[in-house]
């Protein structure tokens, strides 16, 4: 009776907070629409809450966006003889309105995917006019402006507008456009719940005073930082941490009793003797994240252990180019319990050993959640099953790799098969991923897959790198007892293709096999598209 009364839709109410729990799953929003009226109406908006991260590779959205363009733009559009090809229907919807998360960056790439496919679609006479770089430069640059216009002319309330500048791509002037129109509305600034700043650079780049036109991007982001008085989040990335010197360390712009969480990527520290004196008057602080930065040295650390604060490290990423020495340890020991995630790999040294990083690991760390480990020595790989054992209650992502290349030794044989005779016994009864890159013989996997028999996984990697066939194997213990939702697995060989790149067999490229699992509810996908992305995992961390 109650649920004939939802699908009728009685129950308004409870039908929505059905429907939101579906908020990520956008087939199943798309199924919905299909029910009726009111299922239609509870999750239209769910599904252009933020259409600019479904990852589907359709961007035909953008064009419903355009629907919504007034006289003046739309007579510019028409300069670039686009508007013939696009629908003028009404929509159904005010859909613009539904926004609450804009991503400036995923908007920029966004609109470039769909204008290379709408360029494309165009009569041969339309496609000439735009084939100049400099014209479709500037279309995409006018579609852009357009979308944004679009947003705060319908008076969205965002929940979240991340700021998210990439120096190395040359897109300053792209970031100056968007930038100086959120200046020019400080009402579409003031409605942001939340105002998130990633500020990403090169290797390569290195920031001058004399560098005019980035000097203006990081004037702008202050000034609209400042009109916002509300910065939640900061992601620092390469050489670009002095830039920010002035937001971190002044009052004017209030950011010690706003800024929750702190990223540092690939940040070199040396030479920066300011770090405690930023900390300290950060009031509300509640995540620290340090990932592959230079210099993490003595001089550093002496400044986090001097702190009267708390310094709440949540992520610690390190490898041989991190430049740690031993006073490493005194760090775990200060703000080890708070860590919930951790990698190292690739050698470390400059006085600190990988066997003395995880010893402090275990005894410091109780709280870790993923777990990314790489390169092992056959004497340590026993340290690795006690940290797994120790951090077994919260462990939910587990990323192990034997090789720092594809070169196939002694000890990365017998270290893989160490690691699978041990490992399926010590993984916790869940986990929401588990990405193992090993040579793989049948017998050791045969062992796992029998010891980890009670443990379910919902992505599961392999990187079987010149190992035996495991296919039966793992259509025995894991396609037939159902144990994964998601399932990729690439078998690494050393022929070499084009300019020495590794070539590789997915089982994603086998339709029969990719059908067969589906039968199971398992959705095969490649390697890829599942290995986790640390820049992009970091990011959605608070």
């Amino acid at each position: 009776m109650a649920c004939s009364k939802i699908f009728s839709g009685d129950l308004p109410e409870l039908t929505y907070e059905i429907i939101k729990y579906f908020k990520d799953d956008f087939s199943t929003l798309h199924s919905c629409i299909l029910v009726n009226r009111l299922w239609c109406r509870l999750a239209i908006p769910l599904l252009w809450e933020n259409p600019f991260s479904i990852p589907t590779g359709n961007y035909n959205f953008i064009e419903i966006y355009l629907y919504n363009l007034n006289g003046d733009l739309k007579t510019k559009l028409n300069e670039y003889k686009i508007n013939d090809d696009l629908s003028s229907t009404n929509t159904l919807f005010n859909y613009p309105s539904f926004i609450k998360y804009l991503n400036t960056w995923r908007i920029i790439t966004s609109i470039e995917k769909w204008s290379e496919d709408i360029v494309r679609t165009l009569k041969p006479e339309y496609r000439y006019s735009l084939g100049d770089l400099g014209m479709v430069s500037n279309f995409r640059r006018l579609i852009q402006m357009s979308l944004f216009k679009i947003f705060i002319e319908n008076e969205v309330n965002l929940h979240t507008l991340d700021v998210e500048v990439f120096t190395f791509f040359n897109y300053n002037s792209y970031y100056d456009d968007i930038i100086e129109l959120f200046l020019q509305n400080p009402n579409f600034i003031h409605n942001v719940k939340n105002l998130k700043l990633y500020i990403g650079g090169s290797s390569g780049f290195t920031y001058h005073n004399d560098n005019d036109e980035y000097t203006l991007i990081n004037n702008r982001i202050l000034q609209m930082i400042n009109l916002h008085q509300n910065l939640k989040k900061v992601l620092l990335s390469y050489n670009n941490f002095p830039l920010y010197q002035p937001l971190l360390l002044s009052k004017d712009y209030n950011c010690s009793n706003t800024l929750n969480t702190i990223i540092f990527y690939r940040v070199n520290f040396k030479g920066i003797n300011y770090l405690n004196k930023i900390f300290e008057q950060l009031n509300v602080l509640e995540s620290v994240h340090i990932v592959y930065c230079s210099s993490l040295d003595a001089s550093l650390i002496q400044q986090i252990i001097n702190l009267t604060k708390p310094f709440k490290l949540k992520s610690l990423f390190i490898s041989g180019r991190s430049h740690v020495d031993e006073s490493l340890l005194l760090l775990l020991q200060k703000s080890g319990h708070y860590l919930e995630n951790f990698g190292c790999g690739y050698g470390i040294g400059y006085g600190l050993s990988l066997k003395q990083l995880l010893e402090s690991i275990i005894k410091y760390c109780k709280n870790i959640k993923l777990f990314d480990s790489c390169k092992f020595e056959n004497q340590i790989v026993h340290l690795v099953f006690n940290l797994i054992e120790n951090i077994k209650q919260n462990l939910n992502y587990l990323s192990i790799n034997v090789f720092n290349d594809i070169q196939i030794s002694n000890n990365n044989i017998e270290c893989s098969s160490i690691l699978l005779q041990s490992l399926g016994q010590a993984l916790p009864s869940k986990l929401e991923y588990l990405n193992l890159s090993l040579h793989i013989k049948t017998s050791d996997f045969e062992i796992f897959l029998e010891n980890s028999h009670n443990t379910f996984i919902k992505k599961l990697l392999i990187n079987n790198i010149e190992g035996q066939d495991i296919l039966p194997y793992v259509k025995e213990y894991i396609m037939k007892k159902k144990r994964v939702k998601y399932l990729a697995i690439m078998d690494s060989v050393e022929s070499t293709l084009v300019n020495g790149n590794y070539s590789s067999k997915e089982l994603h490229s086998s339709k029969d096999e990719v059908k067969e699992f589906r039968l199971y509810d398992i959705k095969v996908q490649t390697y890829y598209s599942l290995l986790i992305n640390m820049y992009g995992f970091i990011k959605e961390c608070d």
